[in-house]
């Protein structure tokens, strides 16, 4: 059964999405999509060190450490497609699609990949059988995000 409060992280990972895209499309402006790119993943590392020694004390506190199993090579390389949807991301809200209709693709992109990943498996994620309704809810953030696009306001 799926906890609620997932639900509530997952919103909140979707605005902070927005607002570093919104920030980071900005700095593209100015300097190119591939130098702001390489400025906000230099920020999230600094961040996510942090973040590391926050959770390793909390979790030294509590008595429970992380396990240290060993992950698999292409774990790590997360990073390489998180550069280039940065940049791609910075190129596509500085265009006329603007922040929402930007945003709009970038979660059919995610939605997509998603329905991918669940019917195969892939990186390790759960199997899931797709069905209908995996087809009419992408439909309708596909025909949300037409919408966005091309009602100009109307």
């Amino acid at each position: 059964m799926l906890k609620y409060v997932d639900w509530i992280w997952a919103v909140l990972a979707g605005a902070l999405l927005a607002v570093m895209v919104t920030i980071n499309s900005g700095l593209a402006a100015l300097t190119t999509p591939f130098t702001a790119s390489w400025v906000v993943h230099g920020v999230g590392g600094v961040a996510a060190f942090f973040l590391l020694i926050a959770n390793g004390a909390v979790a030294r506190r509590a008595g429970r450490l992380p396990a240290s199993g060993k992950a698999p090579l292409w774990s790590y390389l997360g990073g390489a497609p998180g550069a280039f949807a940065v940049a791609l991301s910075s190129i596509a809200v500085n265009s006329e699609l603007a922040l929402a209709g930007g945003l709009s693709l970038l979660l059919v992109g995610q939605i997509l990949f998603g329905l991918v990943s669940d019917q195969f498996g892939l990186f390790g994620t759960p199997k899931r059988s797709l069905n209908r309704f995996d087809l009419l809810a992408t439909l309708c953030v596909i025909g949300g995000s037409a919408l966005l696009i091309f009602s100009k306001g109307a």
